[in-house]
Formats: structure tokens, C-alpha cells, sequence
């Protein structure tokens, strides 16, 4: 089983539209069996707050399922539990080799380097552009897919 951590600030907006939409995506590639999702936050603001309202707009327009779920803060010991650990934005990642001690096993990345872009997901918590999170978002989860089938031989 491979595990993936998706992380943003909260954990309302860009991470859990990650979760969503990666689980869809290996649902649909039949790959759900074999991959494992979940998201997490790299500070505190939302810990216990549902997905934000923009976020799920966005996964009902692209007829995406999600379920209620409580934001929560990325622990140390999510560094053994999770084989990537991917954060949204370059802020996340600073936060996140803070917590991981500089990555020593090298599982920490942006989600859109998977696309060949070095840039971060825009934040919609201040653009209101749920529409651009969810391009990027997507984006970069049909490239780390394609990672994931190689690596799994399908």
C-alpha cells in the first residue's frame, strides 16, 4: 500500500480538494486498493472545521465525492506513516522540513513540481479563485497518478 499526505495551511481548502479529488482519480484508474489518501494542516486555525464551502462546490461541479471530516494538524509521526508528503504551497514545505527534520528519506515535494511547475497552489482562502485551486489541483493529481501506475506496474 502506498500512503499519501496531502498538506496545506488549514486544512479546509487546498489539501482536502487534493484528498478528494486523488481518491477519485485512483477510484476511476482502479488503482483505490492499492493507494491510500489523507490530508492534513501545518498550523492550527481550522484544527476540527469541516472542508471549506468553496472547496466543495468545486468537488460537486466536477461531480466529485467527499464526506464531512475534521481538519487536523500533521504530526512527526506522519513522516513513518506516509510514503509522500505533498504540500501545496512553499510555505507548507518550509513548515513541513521544519517538522520532518529536512526530509532525510526525500518523500517531501509540491504538488505541482508532479507537473513539472515549481510554483504553488494559489491559496483561494485569499484569491476566492476556487476554480484555479481546483485546475491546479487536479493537475497535479493526474500527474502524480501516472507516477503512481508506473510505480505499481499498472
Amino acid at each position: 500500500m502506498i500512503n499519501i499526505l496531502f498538506v496545506c495551511h488549514g486544512n479546509i481548502c487546498r489539501s482536502p480538494m487534493a484528498e478528494f479529488v486523488m481518491k477519485e482519480h485512483l477510484r476511476q484508474a482502479g488503482l483505490d486498493d492499492a493507494v491510500y489518501v489523507e490530508s492534513a494542516a501545518m498550523h492550527r486555525d481550522e484544527i476540527g472545521s469541516d472542508t471549506h464551502y468553496g472547496t466543495k462546490e468545486m468537488l460537486d461541479r466536477y461531480h466529485i465525492p467527499y464526506e464531512p471530516r475534521a481538519a487536523r494538524l500533521a504530526t512527526k509521526a506522519d513522516y513513518d506513516r506516509f510514503d509522500y508528503l505533498i504540500g501545496m504551497d512553499r510555505y507548507n514545505l518550509r513548515d513541513m522540513r521544519q517538522l520532518y527534520r529536512d526530509d532525510p528519506a526525500g518523500k517531501l515535494s509540491l504538488l505541482m513540481d508532479w507537473v513539472g511547475e515549481s510554483r504553488d497552489v494559489a491559496d483561494p482562502w485569499y484569491t476566492s479563485d476556487f476554480q484555479a485551486t481546483y485546475d491546479d489541483v487536479d493537475a497535479g493529481c493526474l500527474a502524480l497518478l501516472e507516477h503512481l501506475k508506473r510505480t505499481l506496474g499498472r
